[in-house]
């Protein structure tokens, strides 16, 4: 399989990245992490050895399905709370929220379906070209509305975690000292994994949302709320 993936994702320069990602995803497991010698690749968070379908045994695959897996589970801890959070304030079950009469809608549906194609289609093709080519997206032209690159730069080196003032204002997983942020490799460790637990957790929840809304129930309601 894994001679297949690289086979794959080096017959397409789009899908590749370019020339220099082909060549890394082409060469042998141990160059790509260990400049040749034999040396173990570092495990991802929340890894327990769980692939019955074996799913990871292509470490060319393995890294785009953790990226997949953590962008949705971001996608579904949004989400979760959107769900709570949009009931209480207003009574509507979130099934039906759009086609409520009194929701806030000032664009029809096709317009608003547009727009977000559009600029969803923008932001993951982005990211997809920085997934087989890091560091390629920070730039000037790749970030019209930002004066400067840096700001969308890879601040920690971990794919799926750009840190940085950015995208770490708080500094929680590292610190930020006269305008220059220093990663923390131990604080960025304990909260990949606090967030992939939490992202799992928040998939399993939609999933029994949408079970619950086949059956018009709400998870407001099935808690007795």
């Amino acid at each position: 399989m894994a001679a297949t993936s690289a086979a794959v994702l080096n017959g397409s320069p789009f899908l590749s990245g370019g020339k220099r990602s082909q060549s890394l995803l082409a060469a042998p497991v141990a160059a790509r992490v260990g400049g040749g010698s034999a040396v173990a690749p570092r495990r991802l968070p929340g890894d327990y050895g769980f692939d019955p379908l074996g799913l990871g045994k292509d470490p060319a695959f393995l890294k785009w399905y953790r990226e997949a897996e953590l962008i949705h589970g971001r996608w579904a801890m949004a989400a979760v709370l959107g769900i709570f959070v949009g009931q209480v304030y207003s009574g509507i079950p979130w099934f039906e929220a759009g086609a409520d009469p009194g929701a806030i809608a000032p664009f029809s549906f096709g317009s608003l379906l547009g727009t977000q194609l559009i600029l969803m289609g923008w932001v993951e093709s982005k990211r997809w070209v920085d997934f087989f080519n890091p560091e390629s997206q920070s730039v000037e032209w790749a970030t019209p509305w930002s004066r400067t690159a840096e700001n969308f730069a890879n601040a920690t080196g971990e794919q799926g975690y750009p840190g940085g003032k950015f995208f770490d204002p708080l500094g929680l997983a590292g610190t930020i000292q006269n305008g220059v942020y220093t990663a923390d490799t131990e604080k960025l460790d304990r909260l990949k994994l606090a967030e992939i637990k939490h992202a799992r957790l928040a998939m399993v929840a939609m999933l029994i949302f949408y079970f619950e809304a086949g059956q018009g129930k709400t998870p407001l309601g099935a808690l007795g709320l």
